[in-house]
């Protein structure tokens, strides 16, 4: 028998599954114990004594988060298991987005001003520059080319936006993930980010009271734990977690260029298969165990956000600073006496985020996307060469598309020649295709 329950509440999903573990009985049987119990109850009931966290895996849930700045947004992101989506800096126009402003003062207003009023009042200004620039061809679609251009303004323009400014997302999860995750979130070093994961945790406990899985973030590091001083032990060294290794170190990290090491090893084993492979078609997991690799440069904390989007390797979070420098990329895509404005501009805005805070954390907020950040990341051999294959794409913003050709490929095709890779090389980096990557109602 096959049978498809996709009309309960996630409690009653979950336990429902975890019966199987405990009894032979059919599904079938076990539905009716649920419409028995009614709704929220049957969990109540049956979970008591069960003693395992996995139950809370087979029940899932969607949490919509909005108004909350794109540092939020990344530090909710930034767990292997996240699964959701983003408003897109590229389709959007974020000009009449709240800026979260954890200093707010004057001064500090000021400088978010300053920011939104370049990114605003330029865009007709910038749309120009690329229509010059990308002339419409005779066989591309004026909708389409029209989307590109817009999209295009965007991508330029993200550079000057605070990275303070409020986006919304989604996050799709299951229970224990989710009172996992929000464990650390609670211990964040964003006073934002520890108040937006305590609204998250109320909300799931009341949302989900009969579960028994410590939604509440003051019991989910053991369900049903009485030793207290046992479980503040895990609440401090949770805590050290938390706040000292949120934001990987630029310890060590080269102040210009890139690193590279792999750790693949016994790739021979599997040469056909890895010489052959068609494209389009994905490394299967299993040749994971041959090692991994790893990749250090700089990237904007823009495109940083498109990076992190792959979850399936270690993406480190970087502390978004002025350090190194703003990405000449943005302005090089800006008409000359604008590239002059800009430059001003961020002199300007360095030097007043410098005296805005003594606390890099809250500095943050100020600081625009076009900013440089040291990145880190670590793939096993199939995913490393899925980021590469899909990240090296016309599609793909100019910025990251450039790190993935120039330290990703390169590196790695130099390492592994025979292995088969199926990248887009290729400098142009101008497609009408990002006009037609939307979403609208069928006609």
């Amino acid at each position: 028998m096959i049978k498809i329950v996709d009309d309960l509440t996630p409690e009653d999903v979950a336990m429902l599954q975890a019966l199987y573990s405990r009894s032979a009985e059919s599904v079938e049987v076990h539905l009716e114990k649920v419409r028995a119990s009614g709704s929220g109850k049957f969990m109540e009931r049956f979970y008591v004594g069960y003693g395992h966290k996995s139950i809370a895996d087979c029940g899932t849930t969607t949490i919509f988060i909005e108004g909350v700045s794109l540092l939020a947004a990344k530090a909710i992101q930034d767990w292997s298991l996240y699964c959701g989506q983003e408003t897109s800096t590229r389709y959007i126009d974020m000009g009449k987005q709240r800026i979260v402003d954890p200093v707010g003062f004057d001064y500090s207003k000021r400088v978010l001003a300053n920011w939104m009023e370049f990114y605003s009042s330029h865009q007709d200004r910038v749309a120009a520059t690329v229509r010059e620039r990308y002339p419409r061809r005779p066989e591309e679609n004026e909708d389409a080319y029209n989307g590109a251009v817009k999209a295009r303004t965007f991508d330029i323009l993200r550079g000057f936006l605070p990275s303070g400014i409020t986006t919304q997302l989604s996050w799709h999860t299951n229970l224990r993930q989710a009172g996992d995750h929000l464990l650390l979130l609670s211990k964040h070093p964003s006073r934002e980010m520890r108040d937006i994961a305590d609204e998250i945790g109320v909300a799931l406990s009341k949302h989900y009271p009969s579960s028994g899985m410590g939604m509440s973030l003051a019991s989910v590091s053991g369900v049903g734990n009485k030793d207290a001083d046992a479980a503040a032990e895990r609440a401090r060294w949770e805590g050290i977690v938390a706040t000292k290794h949120t934001h990987t170190s630029a310890d060590g990290f080269p102040q210009e260029g890139s690193g590279f090491l792999s750790q693949i090893k016994g790739v021979h084993q599997y040469a056909d298969l890895l010489a052959s492979r068609p494209r389009g078609c994905v490394l299967p997991h299993f040749l994971s165990d041959l090692g991994q690799l790893s990749f250090a440069f700089e990237l904007d904390f823009g495109s940083f956000r498109d990076l992190q989007r792959h979850r399936n390797g270690v993406c480190r979070m970087p502390l978004v600073t002025t350090d190194r420098g703003f990405e000449p990329w943005y302005l090089e895509q800006i008409d000359e006496k604008l590239q002059d404005e800009a430059r001003k501009l961020i002199d300007q805005q360095t030097r007043e985020i410098r005296d805005l805070s003594s606390d890099p954390v809250v500095r943050q907020y100020y600081t625009a996307l076009g900013f440089r950040v040291p990145c880190q990341v670590t793939y096993a051999l199939p995913a490393a060469v899925y980021v590469m294959e899909m990240r090296s794409a016309k599609t793909v913003h100019p910025t990251l598309r450039r790190v993935v050709q120039n330290v990703m490929v390169k590196n790695f095709q130099e390492r592994f020649p025979s292995i088969a890779l199926h990248v887009d090389t290729n400098p142009d980096d101008w497609t009408v295709r990002r006009g037609q990557q939307t979403i609208h109602a069928k006609s």
